[in-house]
This record gives C-alpha cells, structure tokens and sequence, in this order.
C-alpha cells in the first residue's frame, strides 16, 4: 500500500522551516582554529585591552560582545589576524567574563565564547588632600545653571559613536612631562569625598603645547564650567581622548586632526588648584587608564 504524500502547502513549510534552521545550527558551532589573546597580558579593573584574534582564513568579519558592549575588529596587514578594542569598567570585580566573539563566514555568524581574566588594580588607596576655590565645591544659583547646560553638553558629545576607526598605530603622549597624578586616586575637596580621579594629569606650565594623541575628529572644544578649556577628540568605534584645563584651544569642533597635532596650550582653567593637563579617555561611556593606553602595541 503506497503511504499517502503530503499536502504541497506541507512541503513548501517543512523547506521553509529546514532552510530557517540551518544558519542558526551553523552560528552555534564553535570554531576550534580561533585563539585569542590581549594586551596588556594582566587585565585590571579600569584598563583598556587590546584583544587579538587569529581565525581561520574563511572568515570574512570579526565582532564581540563584551562586558554589554559591542566590539569592532579590523584586520591586520597579517593574514587571519584581528584587533578589537574594549575596556574593563573601574567598578568590575575580580573573575573571568566571556568575550563572545562573532566570526562571519560567507554571510553566516559562528560565535565562538573566550574567558578573560580580571585581576584586582593596585590603584593608590589614600585621598588625594587639595582645596579649591568655594565656586566649585558650593555654586550659587546661576553657577548650577551653567552646570546643568554644560552637563546636557557633554551628554550629547559622549553619546557619540562612530563606527569607524580613526586612529592610526600606537597612542603618543599629549605632552612630554611628569606625571602628577594618576588613574584611579580618590579625589578630596575641601575635606570631602567628591570623586575618583578618572584621568591622568601632567605637571606643566601655563601655554605649554598640547598634541593629540592620535588621528581623529574634534568633536568638542569650548569652555566649560568644570573643565575649562576643554577639547574632546572622537577616534572612532566608541574611543575618545579629552584634554582639559586647557589655556587656549588651537582645534575647532568638526576639524579632523593628526597624531601629534597641536590643539590648545596648557593651563589652570576649570576646576584645577594649578596649571596642568588632565588627560582622561573615554570608550563607549568607561573610562580607562590613560597610561595603559600610551603603552599598548596597536598594528601598523
């Protein structure tokens, strides 16, 4: 007896049905050819990372999730080799957190899960004692308004991703000078807990030349309430570098700038007990080690 076919309605689902399922039985198989490593080798609360990926030569894109953030590879002059940039928030605890890299083949996603891991920082414990003038620490009424505007400001220019990546090879120093204070310090005024110290600051002199620390566009440069002089540059895929306190602004915003370009003079404007350079990078909204930064090995 000949078994009854199915309807054709029945078929054309079951193909449709095969067809959907296939690419996402392919996404969920690991590529065991794929290694990754990072720099710098110890991660620590509050670090950049540059992550490395060798896969196979089939694929096309690397992508990640990392951490809730989404990570851009670009190849290398090296066959198979990928370069994301990320960074690890300065609030993350101790452990291992998955990297889930994304790897396209001809049009299909192959995702592929590393473990990192985070080791503690050992960022200075002790407070940082300095005393600034009463308008910072207690602003009248008018001064809030600024406050307030300035804050909308810097919400619109920090909320800024470009997908794109505008810097080129390594990070150079914006200033060649010591280091007054660094990354990580908890910042006290007036006898008051006010914030950590999410930057890195240079002890120079008024109107000395300061240089962008890499390729990028000028997405930020007035005078602002807390900062003073002050000039934001957008490197790309989420990166920015900002440079405050700043005595004159050499940049305007939308201006497309070089490695080592000159873009403002050195100086105590802002929120500062004297002249320096506060020097602080951002990546997708965290802020990171400025001297982790200066110090990785980006690709040529």
């Amino acid at each position: 007896m000949n078994r009854p076919s199915l309807p054709s309605c029945w078929k054309a689902f079951c193909l449709l049905f095969l067809a959907y399922c296939a690419p996402l039985a392919f996404a969920a198989k690991p590529s065991k050819s794929t290694t990754l490593t990072w720099q710098p080798a110890k991660l620590v609360r509050g670090s950049p990372v540059l992550f490395r990926v060798s896969a196979p030569a089939k694929v096309n894109a690397v992508s990640a999730s990392w951490m809730g953030h989404n990570i851009s590879f670009f190849r290398s002059s090296t066959a198979n080799t990928w370069y994301g940039f990320g960074g690890i928030p300065v609030e993350t605890p101790n452990g291992s957190y998955a990297l889930v890299l994304t790897e396209t083949v001809d049009g299909r996603a192959v995702q592929v899960s590393k473990k990192v891991k985070i080791t503690s920082a050992n960022y200075p414990r002790f407070p940082a004692h300095v005393a600034v003038a009463k308008q910072f620490t207690e602003p009248t009424p008018e001064q809030l308004k600024q406050i307030a505007a300035d804050k909308s400001i810097k919400a619109e220019v920090f909320s800024t991703l470009n997908p794109v990546r505008l810097w080129k090879t390594d990070f150079s120093p914006p200033v060649t000078a010591r280091i007054s204070d660094v990354f990580g310090v908890e910042r006290v005024f007036n006898g008051q807990v006010q914030s950590r110290h999410l930057g890195l600051d240079y002890a120079v002199p008024s109107g000395t030349p300061v240089h962008a620390i890499n390729s990028g566009k000028v997405i930020l440069a007035r005078s602002l309430y807390f900062e003073g002089g002050f000039v934001v540059i957008d490197h790309g895929q989420g990166l920015m570098s900002l440079y405050l306190h700043l005595s004159k602004l050499q940049v305007n915003e939308g201006d497309a700038v070089e490695a080592g370009q000159l873009i403002g003079l050195s100086g105590g404007s802002g929120r500062a007990t004297g002249p320096h350079l506060h020097l602080a990078i951002r990546w997708q909204g965290v802020y990171l080690s400025p001297a982790v930064l200066l110090s990785l090995k980006f690709p040529g």
